[in-house]
């Protein structure tokens, strides 16, 4: 069974001045309606980064969460993935509860908070937005 709170015997045996500074900033949303996402990262509150098309094939949208380092991207011609392929994508916050009633306040669909145990994670529904503790 792997630890997942212990670092890798390489992280553990690099010493400090040869450790890579290594920071994810940048996630693919693929999307079928570019203006229907854009629709919902604003109602989320999250900060529009850029709105940049080339011509009618191209465009590339990106937003940030309030107090993130990481930003999505979505838009025209940005993946070659399927529309609502993305999986596994986690938003953490602080107050779930908060959280989840300043969502609904601003008219995000969103699930019931369900409670799991300790370090498991589920989303019983098919919800394009759930909150889990």
């Amino acid at each position: 069974m792997h630890d997942t709170h212990s670092p890798s015997k390489l992280a553990r045996d690099t010493p400090p001045e040869n450790k890579l500074d290594m920071k994810l900033e940048v996630v693919v949303i693929p999307v079928s309606d570019v203006e229907r996402a854009k629709n919902f990262y604003d109602r989320l509150g999250w900060k529009l980064d850029l709105d940049f098309a080339n011509g009618e094939h191209f465009r590339v949208v990106q937003y940030t969460p309030p107090g993130s380092g990481c930003s999505v991207i979505f838009g025209t011609n940005v993946t070659a993935a399927a529309p609502g392929s993305a999986q596994g994508l986690h938003l953490v916050v602080s107050n779930i509860e908060t959280t989840r009633d300043e969502l609904r306040r601003r008219g995000v669909g969103i699930s019931e908070c369900r409670f799991a145990p300790k370090g498991e994670i589920r989303n019983s529904t098919k919800s394009r937005a759930s909150l889990c503790r």
